[in-house]
């Protein structure tokens, strides 16, 4: 059965860059990673991908699963280390030679990282941010300038609801790191504005993605128990999210129907960072 998204004309044609596209294989999951989500959607918008990722096999597992579900799709992946600058130019080079221009850049890469602020060391912290947040910095730095050239463009940076509130989890670099994100993404959508280049960003809640899908399958008590604390929630609608539901978010985002909106943070979270924590 052909899958059925939210289409958008004015998609047509234009090039995706998603960084961390690639997710861990479940064989016979029905599981999408949000960045593979969102590539899925854009395709289906008849959007030409070029996705990285730190490892290649997950990245190729990925572009095989969305040829497989849109035979349509164009889609290319390579690896690349986000935190590495060097490597950030070449993949830059790589998408410019290839299609001449990039219309979207999707800043999906993200980890976490346990740890308060007495206790966390110094390296640990240090690598939080520079993988959430650095990154993107990293990305549009390069990607800008090729979208000035082109006469506009739209960036999507992935941010996460721990910016916005304590979930219960001590994970301070990431929750500062994200914070980060959000304001980028604001004061950059005010100073691009006039040059055609919007900025927004996805707050995602508590998404069920291969990473919790694997935490549940896991032999391993230590990750039950994370599965478990991660999947007894109290969000409002009784149930945790979808990467389809950030990607929906995303290419909304990207397309004319979100022509108006820069600066903006949309969260998904079926409610949570609205309530109390009773769950309503």
């Amino acid at each position: 059965m052909t899958a059925t998204f939210p289409t958008y004309p004015d998609l047509k044609g234009k090039v995706a860059l998603i960084t961390g596209i690639g997710q861990v294989g479940i064989p016979d999951s029905s599981t999408w990673g949000n960045g593979a989500a969102t590539a899925r959607v854009l395709s289906y918008n008849g959007v030409r991908i070029f996705g990285c990722d730190l490892h290649l096999e997950a990245a190729e597992y990925t572009r095989q699963r969305l040829l497989k579900d849109n035979p349509a799709a164009e889609v290319e992946v390579t690896t690349t280390d986000v935190t590495a600058t060097k490597d950030v130019e070449r993949l830059i080079q790589v998408v410019v030679e290839k299609y001449g221009q990039i219309d979207i850049l999707i800043n999906n890469v993200g980890m976490t990282a346990p740890g308060d602020p007495g206790s966390m060391e110094e390296g640990a912290w240090m690598k939080q941010i520079d993988l959430n947040l650095n990154s993107v910095y990293r990305m549009c730095h390069a990607v800008l300038p090729i979208m000035e050239k082109q006469g506009g463009g739209m960036v999507i940076n992935n941010a996460s609801i721990t910016a916005l509130r304590f979930i219960g989890k001590p994970q301070i670099a990431y929750a500062s790191a994200k914070a980060a994100v959000i304001q980028y993404t604001k004061a950059s959508g005010v100073m691009y504005a006039k040059r055609g280049i919007r900025f927004n960003c996805v707050v995602p809640g508590l998404m069920f993605t291969p990473l919790v899908e694997n935490l549940g399958q896991s032999n391993r008590s230590e990750d039950q128990e994370v599965y478990r604390k991660i999947t007894e929630h109290n969000v409002p609608m009784g149930k945790m999210g979808e990467s389809i539901d950030v990607a929906n978010a995303a290419v909304f985002l990207c397309s004319d129907a979100a022509k108006y909106i820069t600066s903006h943070a949309l969260v998904v979270d079926g409610g949570i960072t609205a309530s109390t924590g009773t769950g309503g």
